[in-house]
């Protein structure tokens, strides 16, 4: 080795001599034109690499032996001929300079060992060819001093090369990926033109311009076609020699390239199951078929009715009374002699201090209230603890970081006129409006003073900047202003207006032209790794913070990849992302709110020429809370408009003297109390045990449990209004009568409501779980408060009308006396007289039967094609800038959201079938973690995966690779057999062997001992492939050294609503499956070891894969307790249960139908408000079911007159009229949630309840209901007989002792039944009926 030195000044000069005895080349075999290294080229200002340049020397080829030819051998192995048989025109310095050269392209192309080869195969022919001056025509040259002598060197050179070489060369490396941004090596290797038009031609000439700071001199490579000779000089001859394809082994033992990086290996895959259609019958619309089929079968089973109807005309004979009518009379007299004692009970003159004492007891429920707690967190309320995605986030975020906080800015300019760009080197291009120099430059002064945000942080005690809180992946311990990931156009120029503002002239083919800021961008959004562009201008596309900017991450709006004609520009501030007790999170929420005062305030400037939509990290929250208390006034005016109502309906208005007398404003008052009450002690309840609240919870409950109050409000009252004091009664007496005839009903609803919403906590989501605890307890309180606080309150109130004092001002009484007659109001006479035998005219019937009957098929048509989701924007106010932001952002982005594929403990990775079941480079299993997101990439409308997983195991494999000069160790000093990184120069020894047949794999203990220097070396030129930034925080390994965790990042297609969510976690978990199932395979794998995909949607968009059959199993859950307790309340009627159920289910699918219709998406909100719907369907049906089922009338229309008469003028009033006023001032929130699920849902719901209790329902019991009870009809024969007798008997008593004014009859009185209720008692007919025994 130490005459090494004077045998390279000896070729030299021998080298200097030659050249000057021959005046021109020779072109002939054997012949150089080159030779010897003769210092830096001159013409090259700021390289990246030195550009070492050779002497011009023809001179034949030298013969090469010893070191020289070993030298050859390692870096040129297809020039191998044998020792002193092997001639070549390149020094052992050439050589080794060569072998440096190709080191910084193996670290990218070294995956593939045939591309490599053929890489290599290319160079070594231009430098060691012992043929050089046939494939080689020096072009350029320059006298220059060196080593004190004046030499000629190459600058220049023409490279002729065959098509077939050229081509195959390139095929070989065309698809050869970079696993730490999945895009392709060759997009860093063809300058302008990226991957995506990079052809054979394009990839050499990029290698031959010196401008690009890599290539030492120019090389203008000539591809000719075979027996193409024009062009081509005398003598000169393209070089053909073999190429490697991509699935070949290399001469020196090389693997065949992996699926992944060559397409020819990729094993012959079955095309990808197609998701499966739309369900079709006939050809057309299956769901259409089944609707219309059942919409013939229901009416011809109609028609079939009447028909049988006509003729067959049953008897009734009283004394035939059935076990059923025993059960329900007994379950009658016992409910009404039960309620009956109980309101007398409660109505007497300790109901002042029952009054106190129900305070108490709700006043310490409510005292639990001190302890609620407000869940707001999206996914802690739509997904359940122990749901899976709740599982895999738990486990993402114990091991890693959280995804990085965004604050962005999407720009554009929808006013500017775009221009044609004449480039010199790109040719004639146009720009956008947006891409404009001044545009830029009040970009740049925007982002400036942005990056310049200071203020005094209390959490920190001083002055906080960006560089506290932002996101830096390249010196995350001690980042500086410019460590800081800042994602824009402007990063091209490293942020610096001094770049955009350079200007040069530049001459290319003899053309001289100005070369500015627009060439360096078209060339850095073609190939933005790159260092230095081919302009004169000579600067890096890289960010200032030292990684590359992708240019979806600067532009969007383009199509193609035609980045010049982008519509918007993107600027992203990445700040961390904190755990909330993290003093830190505090100051990235004080960065962030000034960051949107900065922005609002730039788009109020009227000298601002761009048009742009914003959002912080903290905006999605902001606005949400923003909303909730804007709208808090609305629902206070909606609650104001129901109680006012509440209060004016319930008022008597005899006349207008007693107008005060008689108004139940009090009653009303007292009426919402206890709905309040019921729902602060549900509450109170609940927060002293722990179950979380939620907003939902707060808007939705007091509605349902108002509506279920106020119509049992509605029941009581008007009842006790229709009813006159009997002799000898007291008043509590009289209300407790009346509470024996309206009582079961209430309790029929109640309890039917209260075990609906008891079973709906069965579900797994948590919202829908604690809504459904929450509305049940209330509801129970609600008819507790009823039967306690509020039958006081009514025995308070009646006193006080008996005494005829004012309300409000009890001291002033009114001399005019309440009329003795009952008060029926103004809507039973309406309904009486009007309304039922309309709707109960023979055609009216049969006409509301088929409308109900098609409007039922025509739903659960529509049923089927409902919307499945919650698009996030609608979470938003109307008006909110997030709103916009929105619109930009699916508008504008071209790619999705990123997405890891997360491996749990239980895998070996440092076993080399472990590395081969994840990685995807040469030796790598065919069928890899890796690899399956790659094939998956490949149909992205099937997959919606857009990009393939980056991966450490590759990049790692790469970076121990002895072909590249990542993993060194220092030879020298104190740091001897430590690891030394490649900008070191004194690393004479490779981490790794080079194996045989070119498969890296370390041994365990090089895995264990050499993956910390990997994970920590930040990446550079030298080195591209070091894990900093990159994978630093992908890996997580024990105590022990053992990884316990891992991630592989890919990229989505852009998703841009809900139900593309949820079918890309479908189809991400499937794939996951199928890893995890291979991987599994894999000897010492734990049974349990799961690769699994996790992104920050994925919690909140997993409801959406089961919340179909997770909605039926709730809504059935509250349906069946609605008829069992109808059944068992009305004793054992199964045909009233059955019609109970079967009209509420109506309610159900039409309430679904008409959401398709206006728009209404099916998800977790909507599923609440569809059990609401359950809940408040049984107060517009068991009402009228009951009383038409206890009706004493003889014929069925009769029968269903009477309920609708009686009980409908109820049920309107207190449940349809008591939340349409309410429901219609909701019209007028800002959030958009209240407005479609709250208004929307709540006045379909309320409107189909009211069609279908009012309209249909008195229909439906009028051809089917059950007959009349003979148990009641015998009662009332053998009362009536025995008042006859008592009649007889005593001549002077009253002709009907119980002197019952019954208001609702005109025909005579009725005989004091305990079981009666308000149907029964005061049904017109009444007095006719009795005359038929």
């Amino acid at each position: 080795m130490s005459c090494l030195p004077n045998s390279h000044t000896d070729n030299v000069l021998i080298g200097v001599l030659l050249t000057q005895v021959l005046s021109e080349g020779q072109v002939q075999p054997g012949q150089c034109a080159f030779y010897e290294e003769c210092g830096k080229n001159p013409s090259i200002e700021n390289p990246l690499i030195p550009p070492i340049v050779p002497c011009l020397s023809y001179t034949p080829a030298r013969a090469l032996k010893g070191a020289h030819y070993l030298k050859l051998k390692s870096v040129c192995p297809m020039l191998d001929r044998g020792e002193n048989a092997t001639l070549a025109c390149c020094s052992i310095k050439q050589l080794r300079s060569l072998e440096l050269s190709l080191t910084l392209s193996k670290a990218v192309l070294i995956r593939c060992p045939s591309c490599a080869e053929n890489f290599a195969h290319l160079h070594c022919i231009n430098t060691c060819s012992p043929n050089q001056t046939q494939t080689v025509n020096v072009t350029e040259t320059r006298n220059v001093t060196y080593m004190g002598t004046n030499v000629k060197v190459v600058l220049g050179y023409q490279a002729y090369l065959s098509t077939a070489f050229a081509e195959g060369s390139f095929k070989s490396c065309q698809n050869v990926r970079i696993p730490a941004t999945g895009g392709f090596a060759i997009s860093t290797m063809c300058g302008r033109y990226g991957a995506k038009l990079c052809t054979a031609q394009r990839w050499y000439d990029f290698q031959g311009d010196s401008s690009n700071g890599l290539a030492p001199l120019d090389i203008d490579f000539k591809l000719i076609p075979p027996g193409v000779t024009a062009g081509v000089p005398a003598g000169m001859v393209p070089y053909n020699g073999r190429t490697l394809r991509c699935n070949e082994t290399t001469p020196t033992g090389g693997e065949v390239c992996s699926c992944q990086d060559c397409q020819e290996s990729c094993p012959l895959m079955p095309p990808p199951v197609m998701p499966a259609g739309p369900f079709r019958l006939m050809g057309t619309d299956g769901f259409l078929v089944i609707s219309i089929l059942l919409l013939c079968l229901l009416l011809v089973a109609f028609l079939l009715y009447l028909l049988v109807s006509c003729w067959v005309k049953p008897l009734i004979d009283p004394s035939e009374v059935s076990c059923t009518d025993k059960n329900s009379l007994a379950a009658q007299e016992f409910l009404g002699s039960l309620f009956q004692s109980w309101g007398t009970l409660m109505a007497s003159s300790w109901s002042p201090m029952l009054l106190d004492v129900v305070a108490i007891v709700v006043a310490v429920f409510a005292t639990g209230l001190m302890y609620i707690e407000l869940t707001t967190d999206p996914v802690q309320l739509w997904s359940a603890p122990n749901s899976r995605a709740r599982k895999e986030k738990d486990f993402h975020d114990k091991y890693f970081d959280p995804f990085f906080r965004t604050n962005q800015l999407i720009l554009t300019a929808p006013g500017r006129k775009g221009h044609i760009y004449d480039s010199l080197l790109f040719g004639r291009q146009n720009f956008s409006g947006i891409l404009e120099k001044d545009l830029l430059t009040q970009l740049l002064a925007l982002q400036t003073r942005i990056q310049n945000i200071e203020f005094w942080s209390s959490d920190l005690n001083r002055t906080a900047t960006l560089k506290d809180v932002c996101f830096a992946p390249l010196n995350p311990s001690n980042p500086g202003m410019t460590d800081c990931a800042v994602n824009s156009l402007l990063q091209y120029f490293q942020n610096n207006v001094t770049n955009l503002d350079a200007k040069v002239n530049m001459t290319e083919l003899g053309v001289t032209k100005e070369v500015d800021w627009r060439d360096h961008f078209i060339y850095c959004v073609n190939s933005p790794l790159s260092f230095k562009d081919i302009t004169d201008l000579g600067m890096s596309c890289m960010a200032d913070y030292g990684a590359p900017v992708f240019p979806f991450l600067a532009v969007g709006g383009y199509e193609n990849e035609d980045f010049t004609n982008a519509e918007a520009l993107i600027l992203t501030f990445s700040l961390n992302n904190y755990n909330r007790d993290d003093p830190r999170f505090k100051v990235a929420l004080e960065w962030e709110q000034i960051f949107l005062n900065i922005v609002q305030e730039y788009q109020r400037d009227p000298s601002n020429n761009f048009t742009f939509a914003y959002m912080a990290e903290r905006s999605l929250e902001d606005e949400i809370n923003r909303t909730t208390s804007e709208d808090i006034p609305i629902f206070m005016i909606s609650y104001l408009v129901i109680f006012i109502y509440i209060a004016v309906a319930l008022g008597e208005y005899t006349s207008f003297k007693r107008i005060l007398v008689d108004s139940k404003f009090l009653v009303g008052l007292g009426g919402i109390l206890v709905v309040g009450c019921s729902v602060l002690a549900s509450m109170g309840f609940y927060a002293w045990i722990g179950i979380p609240s939620s907003l939902i919870i707060l808007q939705v409950v007091p509605f349902l449990v108002l509506a279920v109050g106020a119509d049992n409000i509605f029941i009581f009252v008007l009842e006790h209004q229709r009813d006159v004091r009997r002799l000898g009664e007291t008043r509590e007496m009289q209300i407790g009568r009346v509470l024996g005839n309206v009582a079961p009903s209430m309790l029929l609803c109640s309890v039917s409501e209260s075990i609906c919403f008891f079973l709906g906590a069965l579900s797994t989501m948590p919202a829908v779980k604690s809504f459904a605890l929450y509305a049940a307890l209330a509801v129970l309180m609600d008819f507790l408060l009823q039967m306690t606080a509020f039958v006081a309150l009514l025995s308070l109130d009646a006193r006080r009308q008996d005494s005829n004092r004012c309300e409000l001002v009890c001291c002033v009484r009114v001399g005019t006396r309440r009329p003795m007659k009952p008060n029926e109001g103004l809507l039973m006479p309406l309904m009486r007289k009007y309304y039922a035998p309309v709707l109960l005219h023979p055609v009216s019937r049969v006409v509301v039967m088929v409308v109900f009957v098609i409007m039922f098929c025509c739903s659960i048509f529509l049923m089927f094609h409902v919307t499945v989701g919650l698009d996030q924007e609608l979470a938003m106010p109307q008006g909110s800038y997030m709103l916009e932001y929105f619109k930009y952002l699916y508008k504008y982005f071209e790619v999705g959201i990123p997405t890891y594929f997360v491996t749990t403990k239980g895998f070996n990775f440092t076993s080399a079938a472990g590395m081969d079941a994840v990685c995807s480079s040469v030796g790598c299993d065919q069928f890899s973690l890796t690899q399956k997101i790659q094939y998956a990439t490949e149909y992205p409308e099937l997959s919606y995966l857009a990009v393939p997983a980056n991966s450490w195991v590759d990049d790692f494999i790469d970076w121990l690779n002895p072909g590249s000069k990542c993993c060194r160790l220092y030879t020298l000093g104190s740091e001897t057999g430590n690891f030394c990184p490649a900008t070191a120069w004194v690393c004479g020894k490779r981490c790794i062997k080079a194996p045989a047949n070119g498969v890296v794999r370390p041994t365990v203990e090089q895995f264990n001992r050499f993956l910390p220097d990997f994970l920590g070396n930040r990446p550079d030129l030298q080195c591209p492939k070091g894990g900093l930034g990159a994978y630093d925080k992908a890996v997580i390994r024990d105590e022990s050294g053992e990884i316990i965790a891992t991630r592989f990042m890919a990229y989505h297609t852009s998703l841009t609503n809900s139900q593309e969510f949820t079918k890309a976690l479908e189809k991400t978990r499937e794939l996951a499956h199928n890893i995890t199932m291979g991987m599994r395979e894999v000897p010492g794998t734990a049974p349990d070891f799961e690769v699994f995909p996790y992104t920050v949607t994925y919690a909140f968009y997993e409801q959406y894969l089961t919340i179909v059959p997770e909605g039926l199993f709730n809504i059935s859950l509250c349906l069946l307790p609605t008829f069992v307790v109808c059944c068992l309340l009305l004793g054992m009627d199964l045909r009233s249960g059955l019609l109970n159920l079967f009209t509420i289910i109506m309610i159900t699918v039409d309430t679904v139908g008409i959401m398709t219709l206006w728009g209404i998406d099916y998800n977790a909100v909507a599923l609440i408000n569809l059990v609401t719907a359950v809940g408040i369907s049984v107060e517009f049906v068991s009402h009228l079911t009951r009383s038409f089922a206890l009706s004493i009338q003889l014929t069925h229309i009769e029968r269903a007159k009477e309920a609708t008469a009686t009980m409908g003028s109820a049920v309107l009033a207190g449940v349809a009229m008591t939340n349409l006023p309410g429901i219609i001032v909701l019209a007028f929130a800002k959030a958009q949630l209240i407005q479609i699920f709250f208004f929307r849902l709540n006045l379909i719901i309320t409107l189909l309840g009211m069609a279908h209790g009012l309209i249909f329902l008195p229909v439906l019991l009028s051809y089917f209901g059950p007959g009349v009870n003979k148990a009641v009809l015998l009662k009332i024969q053998q009362s009536e007989e025995k008042a006859r007798q008592e009649r007889e008997t005593n001549k002077n008593a009253h002709s009907h002792p119980n002197g019952h004014h019954n208001q609702g009859y005109e025909h005579g009185e009725k005989p004091d039944l305990p079981f009666t209720n308000p149907s029964t008692a005061e049904g017109t007919q009444a007095g006719e009926s009795l005359s038929y025994f």
